[in-house]
């Protein structure tokens, strides 16, 4: 299942889904570690006898956020138990505290007693093996713990803390855990189970005849237990409502420091902006890592995940966010590129969190040929981005800290790589991870990456330089115009692969073919460009009532369709986008933009309901596929919300 709301603060992330229950638990790293791997831990309510845990059936629930903020509103209604619950959950803005505050009111005209029931199931450091569950009587709260990792459980009433509290152990032998030992109202108390073990604690409410009362609950987490102590005594002393409620302030002066003109752009479309800025925040490890996915349930499906740091999601979400104003966030992330490029000068497949090399299935020999296991696309939106946002921000300084480490070992390695016969970059896998071969939107990206090489080195007097990296762009150039061109066609293909010895064209139609303006090797109203994307957009549309672009044709990952005529593949946040992205570059009148606004709001249509955008679409439902959120996916609506506005303003002038 997608994950419904996310909430951090670029050091501790957690992801809750549709029942409001903690799915994704992520510490000290965005992305690693997951200390509960896509279990539940779940939430139910005692009232007068009758229990109900909130996936129950019944509950009738609204997913929300607070507008502007990364604190949710989550409403859930129990008609058979007469009481409906408000929910705010939020991540602490500096500190790795969890906080949720939770508004009971009754419905009925008697006092009712309400006892709320909160389930910790932790698997530390991605496994249960070793963990321990204890109460701890000094301050009354529970904690897990194994090795460096401790997360502490308290919450309150008002005057009252913990009512009732248990450990035990969870899905070994026959013990499913002691959730079940709340479905009486009642918890048995045992002060500590170790192995593989959860815990539960209660509160204890009496909400007046049509009235309501307010309960918090919240978790720290840190290295020790002297830590997880003082953040408890930190919530206790400051009061959680007011800490949420400082959350909730930091957050929509965050996502609104820019005062923009939203010209014709609905208040949904504009909504949607704001919170996709927030979401892709809480994608971004405040140590550079901007993370692809953080949805563990994926790994149902392939036993790996999304959350590592791909370089090309990076480099094109850093992008996007700087050209929205907000360079400060992803300035890590250029020194994490820095820091991790290979002694050749290229990066590798993907990272993980903390700086390491990622899992994956590109091989250093393929048909008995040694090949480098990379994307080159990969090393060259790095530089094209960090020239944008030079170009947008101008930090001088810091484009001067990374001319050496990055600028030039990269611009040298897509310099060297190159087929000297086609001008073209040498083989790499495409940006889809799927084929080995030169392709449009590598060939495109390296001009880019080479472009920017070119800009810095003369930024910084190094002409030589400068000149060496632009005359190889402009190769690069004359090969993609000679050889990835189809007359015929009158578009740009798919790329080249090598068959029998000889270079034969990709006809496929592929979305990502919109690198050849995004990139600037031609501009958007060029003739080849227009009537690529023209032919892309007419072939690659999904003739169902869903509609959206596949992003190439016979599409096969999570492919709900067989009918390629009709669907010729699921419909991609992205890849409809890049179409849109094309038609505001090429508008000529304020008219133009029509299309492109109506895509913007298609998206917003097919957001989840708490605005959460997924990699996919189901073609015929609409229903989120794959992972949500997808960082790409928000930050290229960001892209596109920017350029449009870009594009009103200068044709209103």
């Amino acid at each position: 299942m997608p994950r419904h709301l996310v909430i951090g603060n670029g050091k501790f992330l957690i992801n809750l889904d549709q029942h409001s229950y903690m799915r994704d638990l992520y510490y000290p790293f965005v992305g690693q570690l997951n200390h509960i791997g896509g279990y539940q831990c779940r939430v139910g309510v005692w009232v007068d006898g009758d229990f109900a845990w909130l996936n129950a059936p019944e509950w009738q629930f609204k997913l929300a956020y607070v507008e502007d903020s990364l604190v949710t509103e989550v409403t859930a209604t129990h008609p058979g138990l007469g009481i409906t619950l408000l929910m705010n959950d939020g991540v602490h803005q500096r500190e790795d505290i969890y906080l949720k505050r939770i508004h009971i009111t009754n419905h009925t005209n008697t006092v009712r007693e309400v006892r709320m029931f909160f389930n910790q199931d932790l698997l530390i450091n991605e496994t249960e093996v070793g963990d321990t569950a204890a109460y701890y009587p000094a301050t009354n709260t529970v904690f897990h713990y194994k090795k460096d990792r401790y997360f502490m459980f308290n919450g309150s009433t008002g005057t009252e803390g913990i009512y009732q509290y248990s450990t035990g152990v969870k899905r070994f032998y026959n013990a499913e855990g002691t959730w079940r030992d709340a479905e009486d109202g009642h918890l048995m108390g045992n002060a500590i189970a170790q192995g593989s073990v959860d815990s539960t604690i209660s509160f204890r409410l009496f909400v007046p005849p049509n009235g309501n009362q307010t309960l918090y609950y919240w978790m720290g987490a840190g290295k020790n237990l002297e830590e997880v102590k003082k953040l408890d005594t930190y919530v206790k002393d400051s009061h959680p409502g007011k800490l949420l409620d400082r959350v909730t302030v930091y957050w929509q002066r965050w996502a609104n420091k820019i005062d923009r003109d939203y010209y014709d752009l609905t208040p949904e479309v504009q909504r949607l902006f704001k919170q996709s800025l927030l979401l892709v925040r809480t994608q971004t490890d405040v140590n550079g890592a901007i993370i692809a996915a953080n949805d563990s349930d994926i790994m149902q499906s392939n036993r790996d995940h999304y959350s590592y740091m791909w370089p090309r999601d990076g480099a094109l979400i850093a992008y996007s966010m700087s050209m929205a104003g907000y360079q400060g966030m992803i300035i890590p992330f250029f020194n994490f590129c820095a820091n991790v490029l290979s002694p050749e000068g290229y990066l590798h497949h993907k990272y993980n969190p903390d700086g390491t090399v990622g899992s994956s299935w590109h091989p250093y020999i393929h048909s008995g040929r040694v090949q480098l296991p990379i994307q080159e696309d990969e090393t060259a939106l790095v530089l094209f981005a960090l020239w944008q946002d030079f170009q947008k921000n101008g930090s001088l300084e810091f484009a001067q800290s990374l001319y050496r480490n990055l600028i030039r070992r990269a611009a040298r390695f897509m310099s060297t790589y190159i087929d000297q016969e086609l001008n073209l970059p040498k083989p790499s896998y495409d940006l889809w991870e799927e084929r080995y071969g030169i392709y449009t939107f590598t060939a495109s990206a390296v001009y880019g990456g080479l472009i920017a090489a070119s800009n810095f080195s003369n930024l910084f007097g190094d002409e030589e330089r400068s000149n060496r990296y632009k005359h190889t762009a402009e190769k690069i150039k004359s090969g993609i115009l000679k050889h990835l061109w189809d007359e015929g066609e009158q578009r740009f293909v798919r790329g080249l692969y090598m068959e029998d010895g000889e270079w034969v064209k990709d006809m496929t139609l592929e979305s990502s073919v919109y690198g050849i303006f995004e990139f600037g090797v031609l501009p958007a109203d060029d003739p080849r460009v227009v009537s690529t994307m023209r032919a892309n957009k007419a072939g690659l549309m999904i003739k169902t009532e869903v509609g959206g672009s596949a992003r190439y044709h016979h599409d096969y990952y999570f492919q709900r369709s067989t009918d390629i005529e009709k669907v010729p593949g699921n419909p991609w946040i992205i890849c409809t986008l890049w179409i849109a992205e094309w038609e505001i570059e090429y508008a000529k009148t304020v008219e133009d933009l029509e299309a492109p606004r109506q895509t913007l709001e298609w998206v917003v249509k097919h957001a989840m309901e708490s605005g959460v955008l997924s990699e996919q679409l189901d073609p015929f439902s609409g229903e989120p596929v794959s992972v949500a959120p997808l960082t790409w996916s928000h930050a290229t609506y960001v892209l596109t919300v920017v350029k449009y506005l870009n594009k009103y303003k200068q044709l209103t002038k």
